[in-house]
């Protein structure tokens, strides 16, 4: 194979937009730098972050023309100068980085510092090694690292049936928590009990978040909160939160101005605070503990990525479009012929 002259199929897009301003380009590949990791990429994972980055509502902001996307999993291609812990043929997945402007994963290959990889588990699909990593960072960090949450505490997990809202479910559960979910609509409802998730609560046939914790708890109260949604509802959280509690918030889907509710903040010495997979990714020793962890427990079988459906790389516009539908369960994973 003749590396000089192989190129890669990118999305990218010029400007900030919807789904339309994606254009799938032809570049020029370059070899690897020292430190840099060529992949073959098999697999790529879709994120809400991905649609709020492409729309200019996101923290990190895009740098025309720009790349796009956080996961993906494929084969190495080659390797730069002082690169060990991969060779050609290792398969990987890639841990969301810190600049997705230069790093997006929306493309056939991709160069990439090997600092955001690692080795792909062997007793994953490809489909699911492109799905691990934004969601159990981010629900490591705010259930575990941020939340606190241990064996017989009890935890409010809202956006229940985004791929983020399963992975804190099923690390609250292997940590021995008791898990209330929190979901739109009956149709994800039940399909989260279909998942097995034990007590579900859909806002259309239970508005009131409050009363329906209320009938859940049994008297008892809430000590965590992962919140990935903001809004009025945090009022209602608050006040079924224990003396002490924690509400941890990791996202602003709602649309509506988001109250502070310092009354019962102060009352029950709540601790509130924002939370984002970037806090693990920037911090060598949290990043560690949480692969160790995230790795260990796949492999004990505790957490597996849940994944709604699958679309073909040239069908990017259609992956997107029903990524913003907000219908899925779990992860979408776009697919390529590689």
């Amino acid at each position: 194979m003749s590396f000089n002259a192989l190129q890669a199929k990118t999305w990218r897009f010029n400007c900030i937009g919807d789904t339309d301003v994606l254009t799938l380009e032809t570049l020029p590949v370059a070899l690897p730098a020292a430190g840099e990791v060529l992949i073959q990429m098999k697999t790529i994972g879709l994120n809400r972050a991905d649609v709020m980055f492409r729309r200019g509502t996101y923290i990190q902001k895009a740098v025309f023309p720009s790349r796009l996307g956080y996961e993906g999993a494929g084969i190495v291609l080659a390797i730069g100068e002082g690169v060990r812990q991969f060779s050609p043929g290792d398969a990987v997945s890639i841990l969301p980085t810190d600049n997705l402007a230069k790093y997006g994963t929306y493309a056939d290959k991709l160069l990439i510092p090997e600092t955001f990889l690692v080795h792909k588990p062997d007793s994953l699909s490809w489909e699911e090694a492109s799905s691990i990593w934004m969601q159990y960072l981010t629900a490591w960090g705010g259930v575990i690292h941020a939340g606190g949450v241990s064996k017989g505490k009890t935890i409010l997990i809202t956006a229940a049936s985004s791929s983020v809202g399963l992975a804190a479910i099923q690390i609250a559960e292997a940590a021995g928590a008791k898990v209330i979910a929190s979901t739109q609509t009956i149709e994800k409802k039940q399909r989260l009990l279909d998942l097995g998730v034990k007590n579900v609560i859909a806002s259309e046939d239970e508005p009131d978040l409050y009363e329906a914790l209320v009938s859940r708890l049994g008297g008892e109260h809430l000590d965590v909160a992962f919140d990935a949604v903001g809004g009025p509802h945090i009022e209602q959280i608050a006040k079924a939160m224990s003396v002490g509690g924690t509400m941890v918030m990791h996202g602003a889907l709602s649309p509506e101005i988001t109250p502070f509710p310092l009354k019962v903040a102060l009352r029950k010495s709540l601790t509130m605070r924002g939370f984002l997979f970037l806090e693990v990714l920037h911090d060598p020793v949290l990043r560690e503990q949480a692969r160790r962890f995230i790795l260990s427990s796949i492999g004990a079988g505790y957490l597996r990525p849940v994944i709604d459906c699958c679309f073909d790389f040239e069908d990017m516009h259609d992956a997107q479009r029903y990524l913003e539908s907000n219908q899925q369960i779990g992860k979408i994973v776009v697919t390529l012929n590689t």
